[in-house]
């Protein structure tokens, strides 16, 4: 069977759903060596997959080196090339590969498929985005910066270009070429009903809906927990000290019908919180995935693996962006009806609680979650990325 290259940054957003890929992938055979940051090493190693890493600190200290603006935050991805490409080029000296699968965004994937000339496959871990659509958004946040700052970046980003290019004999391209490394097929883990103007995109796009796989971190304790009225509530694994949001949680539900369990990260004492309410369950970690199969309304920041969990056991979501493309998946969750937006400046408890009491009653919400968590079961998971990959790799007679 053939031997595959798999390039991806250092994020659990990014890494999670190529897991089950990883494993199905070997599983029929394929010889799988995957190049990550060095703390998700544990992550990744229980595939079955090689690991080979890099310094997360120095990729990201070159990442933001430019800034918020978004023509910097395309430059910053180039500057990411002198960590990454070195560093697959010497860990893989000698070796041999059929294809190559890589992350949308992070680990200069396109670029170092035309430096190995392989074959490449795109992985889009949140919404799928065409060109027009990314010139469109570009422009739109440049419009927040003076124009002598865009053209000062804009500059930059070319000239970083031109050194990238020269360096590693490749053809960098545009900023969305950049950005969002497009190949010949993209896996896409959601399905198009949840994809914004999912119709509008052809075939090389694959939308296989989200791919997860259980983690095995031991059994959630239901004993003391009410599940007729479980409320969820997650900031995720990055942007989760939030400790006025977290006893705000406290305020907006205690002394109610409700049982909250609220998962706080591992970085956050717990003792720091203070009181916490009879009905309330605060853990540094809890088994999201098990936890929302009982729940009936999801408080979540809006991560796309988050997001995607929810809505695939059909929990009514209220979404808290973050940062990222959290906005962009709490704006789609309002539309499609599956839940509500929420900013957290200004939120008051009375206005969580409220929220919540409304989603909870809204027969319509419920409906439209359950929906969108049956079109992700049929889009395939992970098995229907594996067909995919295996049907591409066959039309270019890779065996």
């Amino acid at each position: 069977m053939a031997r595959v290259l798999l390039i991806n940054g250092g994020s659990e957003g990014h890494i999670n759903p190529t897991l089950g890929v990883v494993e199905e992938l070997i599983r029929r055979g394929e010889e799988v060596v995957y190049f990550v940051a060095e703390q998700f090493r544990d992550r990744v190693e229980p595939t079955g997959a090689e690991v080979i890493t890099f310094d997360s600190g120095k990729f990201l200290e070159a990442f933001l080196a430019g800034g918020r603006n978004p023509w910097a935050r395309a430059g910053g991805l180039l500057r990411t090339a002198d960590i990454v490409i070195p560093s697959v080029l010497e860990q893989t000296k000698g070796e041999s590969f059929d294809y190559i699968i890589h992350d949308s965004m992070f680990g200069c994937g396109r670029l170092l498929a035309q430096i190995f000339g392989l074959p490449a496959i795109n992985s889009c871990t949140s919404f799928a985005i065409q060109e027009n659509s990314f010139d469109s958004l570009q422009d739109h946040l440049s419009r927040h910066f003076p124009a002598e700052v865009n053209e000062r970046e804009q500059q930059e980003f070319q000239q970083l270009a031109s050194n990238v290019q020269a360096k590693y004999n490749v053809q960098v391209g545009s900023a969305y070429e950049v950005f969002c490394n497009p190949a010949p097929m993209t896996i896409v883990y959601t399905s198009k009903s949840f994809q914004p103007d999912g119709e509008g995109f052809d075939d090389t796009f694959k939308f296989v809906g989200p791919s997860f796989v259980p983690r095995s971190h031991g059994q959630f304790d239901f004993t003391p927990v009410d599940t007729d009225h479980l409320i969820y509530i997650s900031l995720g694994t990055i942007f989760n000290q939030a400790m006025d949001f977290y006893r705000l949680c406290f305020d907006a539900f205690a002394e109610t019908k409700y049982t909250v369990i609220l998962s706080v990260g591992r970085q956050t004492e717990i003792a720091e919180l203070g009181d916490i309410p009879a009905n309330v369950i605060v853990r540094n970690y809890v088994p999201q995935i098990e936890v929302l199969q009982h729940a009936k309304l999801f408080i979540t920041h809006g991560g796309m693996n988050s997001t995607s969990e929810g809505l695939y056991y059909g929990v009514p979501l209220i979404v808290l962006p973050q940062s990222a493309d959290q906005p962009a998946v709490a704006r789609r969750v309002a539309d499609i009806g599956a839940g509500i937006h929420l900013k957290q400046e200004g939120l008051t408890a009375r206005d969580l609680r409220e929220a919540a009491e409304g989603v909870l009653k809204d027969a319509s919400i419920r409906k439209l979650s359950v929906e969108i968590g049956d079109s992700f079961r049929a889009s395939g998971g992970y098995p229907r990325a594996v067909e995919e990959i295996f049907s591409y790799k066959r039309s270019l007679g890779i065996k």
